[in-house]
């Protein structure tokens, strides 16, 4: 598990303690505990045709492997107008999102770097699609052909509750 070595506040050694019930990095100077915070992110599972559009990576980590569109969410950025920013970014699409899909916890490249993601569900507004430089293609998948190389579990599970939805088998939250 990677760590950092000096305290962001103050510059002393951080040292592994037992605190609120857990390992910790705690500064041997001023005292602050170092939480290991998952980064927030945004993602959406655009659907045009009963069919959904997944990305494949042209950057680490997973380079290759296909994934759901969206990125990290900018400081203060609500998670609703980030994925709408990450899909024109990298696909060259305008969506409407039509539905709040889930939230998954996973990891991004090292196994201690977490990551919070809320998956949406949205339409095509207009654009045509387009591959950004850290997306080598785009491609539209029904549900029985989807690929079996995905980059994060997220994009399993997010896939796995979109086809739920599809069978009657759970509701996305309605967005108001």
């Amino acid at each position: 598990m990677s760590r950092d070595a000096f305290c962001s506040c103050c510059g002393g050694s951080l040292k592994q303690r037992y605190v609120e019930g857990r390992e910790r990095q705690v500064c041997s100077r001023c005292g602050r505990i170092h939480y290991k915070n998952a980064k927030p992110c945004a993602c959406a599972l655009v659907i045009r045709d009963g069919r959904v559009l997944l990305v494949r990576r042209a950057i680490e980590p997973f380079y290759g492997y296909w994934d759901i569109p969206g990125g990290f969410l900018e400081a203060e950025e609500h998670p609703a107008a980030g994925v709408v920013r990450e899909i024109e970014e990298e696909t060259g699409l305008c969506i409407r999102l039509t539905a709040l899909l889930g939230i998954y916890v996973d990891t991004y490249g090292a196994e201690d770097e977490y990551t919070l993601n809320v998956h949406y569900l949205a339409e095509v507004v207009s654009g045509e699609p387009r591959p950004a430089s850290d997306v080598s293609e785009l491609a539209w998948f029904a549900p029985h052909e989807l690929p079996l190389d995905l980059a994060f579990r997220s994009d399993y599970q997010a896939l796995e509750d979109w086809q739920r939805a599809m069978r009657g088998e759970f509701t996305p939250m309605a967005l108001t």
